[in-house]
């Protein structure tokens, strides 16, 4: 490695150490023609797999990245490794944005998509922990006043000492002091994340009255994102008591309630965004992508979407469609009062020339 790589694949060789995959450190320079570079991408998106960080659903035994062997194994991986980074929103264009065999053989891009498996499998890991702190294993906040054990407050807070290899704080330990060792540790880690990355999406510094202004636009927000969440549940309502209408579900509408009450008591119309979450964005999250779009839509098809429907009964609500009526005709009355007889009259008649 020379020039700008060595940089760049110092820092892939020191996550790999710390991932425990120390053993691949010499296949990282190494293209995609190289089976023990393959072999580390798909060891990389094999626990990327099983620690549930992948949308799209897999069958038992199937393989997120096969590492094959023959003159066609590079082409496979090649197509499996397009689909891969789609379905992970990588945000590196080059990789993504057309043929991925010619992106991996420009200088560097075979250590940015070790890179970027690298730290999407860190993060995978870290929120991996989350599920496994229950109230027990909470750590009671600095200061202690009117806080309960558990709170999601304080597992946000054993997390971030988890990541940044601190000692949990004792109960008598002042929030300030835990702040400023904090804060020490991060901008101790910050020089050496590369240059770029962490940028905040809100860059202008807020003082007080952007502050009141910035609480006043989330409580609106909030506001107009709760109502809207009531009429989509009571929506979902709707259409799940449609279900118990027909015949057939008299006998399985226990098994219906037993499947649906659960999921429904977890939907609520509260959000549960906040100001901290716009603090912590980062740039990389003003990316939009449109939801039907062909690069979404790879990771969000499934099965259903090719289900048809069969013939359904007119409901009507379709005035258009249907003729005006014929007008009666009736015989012309002697006395010459035909259009007091009833005859509706469709147009004036033409004056003759």
């Amino acid at each position: 490695m020379e020039g700008a790589e060595a940089p760049e694949g110092a820092a892939v060789a020191r996550d790999l150490q710390a991932l425990g995959y120390e053993n691949f450190l010499e296949a990282a320079a190494l293209g995609p023609s190289c089976p023990d570079f393959r072999a580390l991408c798909a060891r990389l998106a094999a626990e990327l797999a099983t620690l549930g960080a992948l949308e799209r659903e897999r069958e038992e035994g199937a393989e997120a990245l096969s590492v094959g062997d023959g003159p066609s194994a590079e082409e496979g991986f090649l197509r499996q490794l397009a689909g891969l980074l789609q379905e992970l929103h990588c945000p590196d264009r080059a990789l993504c944005g057309g043929d991925c065999a010619t992106a991996l053989r420009e200088p560097g891009a075979c250590l940015r998509l070790l890179r970027f498996l690298c730290t999407e499998l860190q993060a995978a890991r870290l929120l991996n922990l989350h599920p496994r702190l229950g109230p027990t294993q909470a750590t009671p906040p600095p200061g202690g006043e009117g806080a309960e054990e558990g709170t999601g407050m304080v597992q946000e807070l054993v997390l971030i000492l988890q990541a940044l290899g601190l000692p949990r704080p004792t109960q008598r330990t002042l929030a300030s002091r835990l702040l400023r060792e904090l804060h020490a540790k991060i901008s101790e880690l910050l020089p050496s994340l590369p240059p770029g990355s962490l940028q905040p999406l809100l860059s202008y510094p807020l003082d007080a009255p952007r502050w009141e202004a910035l609480e006043a636009l989330c409580q609106s927000l909030r506001g107009q994102y709760c109502c809207r969440r009531c009429l989509l549940l009571k929506r979902l309502d709707l259409t799940t008591s449609a279900f118990h209408w027909s015949d057939r579900a008299e006998a399985l509408g226990e098994a219906m309630k037993a499947v649906l009450i659960p999921i429904r008591e977890t939907l609520t119309p509260e959000s549960d965004v906040s100001i901290a979450h716009i603090l912590a964005a980062r740039a990389d999250l003003s990316r939009l992508v449109p939801a039907t779009s062909k690069d979404a839509r790879r990771g969000t098809c499934c099965a259903i979407n090719k289900v048809l429907m069969g013939n359904v009964p007119n409901r009507g609500g379709h005035p258009n469609d249907l003729e005006a009526p014929m007008p009666s005709w009736q015989s012309r009355r002697e006395d010459g009062g035909w259009r007091k007889a009833g005859r509706q009259c469709w147009g004036r008649k033409k004056k003759k020339k």
